[in-house]
């Protein structure tokens, strides 16, 4: 709705109701702009759409593939898409990660833990309902500008300008954004995976991230010791995810479904099997088993069928079964097909390093299955990315014939070889590695799942050196505030940022004449005016 239908609809509430003294129209419809979203349901419809256009548009180009950055606190999000409208004037095919690895560092009552689906699941769609508030607090901040430049405009006589700005607010862009929202691994059994997928949705998210990882048993994707479900468990949970959507009204919410085969050795349990070559059947070829011949079985054992033969799989004394070594990729290809088949919207393959060849060899299979295949791939902060691709220059060179002799292919990361061609290459493919990996390996969706966890830690100990030391008062105004007043950064105005002309506004509204409000000659907030 525009503008003046809002202000059209509120004269029609308020002439209906006449003992609404004080109550004006104008108030009323800039509130109710101010406040598109009213619950988390409808932002996730509206982002849910948002992300199937964006899916639609990538099958026709592969150049236009959407990012996010993984964002641990609802300011940090806010910053983030305050950033890209000032920067790029929009938030075309940019959303959101919540990362449940952040929420477990970051946000459990606990304290810090390690990614292992220890903190308290309540945590998760408490941050995405924190996320939504700061975005929705930046539209109303933004729009409140503009009114209150609207208002010049009429005492000025100004009608052009004044048309302009009602323009403005017709056009306006919000900064609500998709959220990949981290549910790990469900979090207990499809049930418990249900529950807290309608949390999750009705706090906004449009697009749900579930494991095949054990929840019990859950580890960071870049750590050892992962243990895989049979598919059928699996499936059980996207489609509990499905039904939570769907009851909700959410009818094309997004479920990434992500595979963590390629790290993880060990299993929960055989799968169940009715006929050779069944989904069940398929995931224990992959057990590493040896033959059980003429010796008697030993007490405990559990053998299965193979055909004609009878194996027992390597069990570990924690009950869990063992896949035969090089079998991570195979078994990638394999949960990827039947996650499609099963209701999943997108794909996400966990690896131990960011190679598109690599990446592109399992995705290039799984779309000669499924055509239409569309990857989220993590451009996770555990690798390391300077080492990672210089290695892959050096090897590279190393079978064209190049002269390699001056670099030792295991010290790359030192600071010797930053102005070699070898590490100018290296950036320049680290650079294009998106672009590159979206054309050539399905990736729809990057992202990177810890970043404002690591630039809060880094611009928080360059402040702590500097005034802590000799630069004393100037490490923060050299290299903080001053940057922000000549950057643009809004929340040098942080009285601003944090709704205080907002609630100037409101108590115009409320109390007119008499309102005491705070943005008056002696705020300290105009001195950066310019």
């Amino acid at each position: 709705m525009s503008y003046e239908a809002y202000l059209d609809e509120a004269s029609r509430l308020i002439r209906n109701n006449g003992d609404w003294s004080g109550i004006t129209a104008e108030s009323v419809a800039r509130m109710r702009l101010q406040n598109r979203f009213k619950t988390g349901l409808d932002i996730a419809r509206y982002t849910a759409s948002i992300m199937r256009r964006d899916m639609a548009a990538y099958d026709k180009d592969p150049g236009k593939y959407t990012q996010s950055l993984g964002c641990w606190h609802g300011f940090i999000a806010q910053q983030k898409v305050i950033s890209l409208k000032k920067h790029f004037g929009s938030t075309e095919r940019r959303y959101l990660y919540l990362s449940g690895w952040m929420v477990a560092a970051l946000r459990s009552e606990f304290g810090p833990l390690p990614d292992q689906s220890m903190h308290e699941k309540t945590s998760v769609p408490a941050l995405v309902e924190e996320l939504y508030t700061f975005l929705r607090q930046a539209d109303a901040r933004e729009l409140g500008a503009l009114f209150r430049e609207v208002d010049k405009a009429r005492s000025a006589r100004d009608t052009v300008r004044e048309q302009q700005l009602t323009q403005a607010v017709n056009n306006y862009q919000t900064h609500v954004i998709p959220i990949i929202a981290d549910i790990d691994a469900g979090f207990g059994n499809a049930e418990a995976t249900y529950l807290l997928a309608k949390k999750m949705i009705q706090a906004g998210a449009c697009a749900l991230q579930i494991e095949n990882q054990v929840s019990d048993e859950k580890q960071c994707g870049h750590q050892d010791g992962k243990v895989t479900v049979p598919h059928e468990e699996f499936v059980a949970k996207i489609r509990a995810c499905r039904y939570a959507f769907l009851e909700l009204g959410v009818d094309d919410g997004i479920i990434v479904a992500r595979t963590d085969s390629l790290g993880a050795g060990l299993t929960k349990q055989i799968a169940f099997s009715v006929s050779e070559g069944d989904i069940g059947d398929q995931y224990n070829w992959f057990l590493d088993c040896e033959d059980v011949t003429d010796e008697q079985p030993s007490n405990g054992d559990v053998l299965i069928t193979r055909g004609s033969r009878l194996l027992r799989p390597k069990r570990l004394r924690s009950n869990l079964y063992q896949f035969r070594e090089g079998t991570g990729a195979d078994r990638c290809v394999l949960d990827c097909i039947n996650a499609l088949r099963n209701g999943a919207d997108l794909l996400w393959i966990e690896t131990e390093k960011p190679h598109v060849e690599q990446i592109a060899g399992m995705m290039d299979r799984i779309r000669d299955v499924v055509p239409g295949a569309k990857l989220v791939y993590n451009n996770s902060p555990s690798f390391n990315w300077t080492l990672n691709f210089r290695q892959q220059v050096f090897d590279v060179w190393q079978q064209e014939g190049k002269d390699v002799s001056g670099f030792d292919r295991s010290k790359l990361m030192s600071e010797a070889y930053d102005n070699s061609d070898l590490a100018r290459e290296a950036d320049e493919r680290i650079r294009t590695f998106q672009r590159d990996a979206s054309l050539r390996a399905g990736i729809f969706h990057h992202l990177i799942t810890l970043p404002t966890y690591h630039t809060a830690a880094l611009s928080t100990d360059n402040l702590a050196k500097e005034y802590f030391g000799d630069q004393g008062m100037l490490g923060y105004v050299a290299n903080v505030q001053r940057k922000e007043i000549r950057e643009g950064i809004a929340c040098v105005k942080h009285q601003n940022m944090a709704g205080s002309d907002i609630g100037d506004d409101h108590k115009d509204y409320f109390a007119g004449e008499a309102a005491l409000k705070a943005g008056g000659e002696h705020n300290t907030m105009n001195q950066f005016a310019a």
